[in-house]
């Protein structure tokens, strides 16, 4: 009988350890260098590091994640913007009907975050992964605060 005792209460501190780690590998994930940006913020960028994240009443809820920005000439807007409007499938007319999956518009002259090459940079967007533009996707909402800091 002791020893099965033994491996049940093995089992459990496992599954136990394994979900304390879980939630400590989790919080780690989200939990990188601070956001620059104001509490208000539900998305922020930073130019300089060229990173992005999330977040909701200052408290990051993602990121920070890999970005690229605007090239020299097509510099990212900095400042305080809010979101416009979403485009899951949206193709640019402006710019020979490139795809940009998972578009999260925040300027009128039609910056957006979305999925694009992180090894190059952008005519003025905010590129992500694949995984991350999704979730600036599903997370932003029109009228939602966007902030780029240098």
């Amino acid at each position: 009988m002791g020893t099965r005792k033994a491996p049940a209460l093995t089992v459990a501190a496992l599954v136990a350890g394994g979900v304390l780690a879980g939630g400590a590998l989790s919080a780690q994930a989200t939990g990188g260098s601070p956001s620059p940006c104001q509490a208000s913020a539900k998305a922020c960028v930073s130019l300089s590091t060229n990173q992005a994240w999330l977040q909701d009443n200052g408290k990051t809820t993602y990121g920070p994640v890999p970005t690229t920005s605007g090239k020299p000439g097509s510099e990212t807007p900095e400042g305080v913007h809010k979101v416009l409007w979403k485009d899951a499938d949206h193709v640019s007319t402006e710019f020979n009907n490139a795809p940009m999956p998972n578009s999260v518009f925040f300027t009128k002259t039609g910056v957006a975050f979305h999925e694009g090459s992180l090894e190059q940079q952008s005519n003025g967007c905010i590129h992500l992964s694949t995984t991350a533009a999704k979730r600036f996707f599903d997370t932003l909402n029109p009228g939602d605060e966007v902030q780029v800091v240098k």
